[in-house]
């Protein structure tokens, strides 16, 4: 995702950042044993928590947003904004923002969290394009429940669907807890099942060959199941033929494992 180009001109920081200044405010011992704050309270800009929720009006162009902010104090969050600061023919940007009061005395109606709401027309009808807050926070209208936006998953907002393809095995590797440059064997796949080794560099960085442990890697199979989200990982294992998968999901089907050959570590 591109980055916007008209950014809003203040230093932006996280809504965490509130919890910890207006909890910890730094003080100093007075006369009498009291304290008092070293400096006076000044306005700050912030990002909120998250952006939960996002609504479009009738027009297509009134949006109205839902934020969680530090709460539930009424003077904890102030002025929520949203601005858009780019579009393109694919994605609008926009950007969430409020005020608080940092230094001074700390207040403690301010270390929970409450919802916010803000409200920003754009400049034509979102239609089909997606609306992005920030690079894990994206909306769209497709298969949403108007007049509610709905958030896109981990997969984007439109997923490849689940089936027999490049596209489709490549998500099912995104949702393996596997390092970044694993590579992916042969697939084995009738649409609602699938199963296919994956391959991890392991020890140190160096050409194959060029000392021990060079080139080595660690071998993997997967066996996963597909739903409507996606493919959903069912087992996992080294061993020949189906014994790892039918062990968890005897309804794999074996024409998809029975000839698979037992993983070895490769030096």
């Amino acid at each position: 995702m591109r980055r916007a180009r008209s950014l809003v001109t203040v230093f932006v920081l996280s809504a965490v950042g509130v919890l910890l200044l207006g909890a910890c405010g730094t003080l100093r011992a007075g006369s009498g044993g009291t304290a008092t704050p070293t400096e006076p309270a000044r306005p700050q800009t912030f990002a909120p928590f998250r952006v939960t929720a996002a609504r479009l009006a009738d027009d297509r162009r009134t949006l109205t947003v839902d934020a969680d902010v530090p709460g539930p104090g009424k003077t904890c969050a102030r002025d929520l904004k949203a601005v858009v600061t780019d579009t393109s023919d694919r994605t609008v940007w926009v950007q969430v923002t409020f005020s608080a009061l940092t230094g001074g005395a700390p207040h403690a109606d301010c270390r929970g969290t409450a919802t916010a709401t803000a409200q920003v027309r754009l400049p034509s009808p979102l239609g089909h394009r997606e609306l992005a807050m920030d690079t894990h926070t994206v909306f769209t209208m497709n298969d949403a429940h108007l007049p509610e936006l709905r958030l896109c998953g981990e997969r984007g907002c439109h997923p490849a669907p689940t089936g027999c393809t490049p596209a489709s095995y490549d998500q099912a590797v995104a949702a393996l807890d596997v390092p970044e440059h694993t590579s992916r064997g042969d697939e084995h796949c009738d649409g609602k099942w699938l199963v296919f080794d994956v391959s991890s560099r392991m020890g140190p960085a160096c050409p194959e060959g060029a000392g021990p442990g060079c080139g080595a890697s660690l071998g993997d199979r997967w066996f996963f199941k597909a739903e409507k989200a996606g493919w959903k990982p069912v087992a996992r294992g080294t061993k020949g033929g189906c014994v790892d998968v039918h062990r968890v999901e005897p309804a794999f089907p074996s024409a998809l494992c029975a000839d698979l050959p037992p993983l070895e570590r490769s030096n």
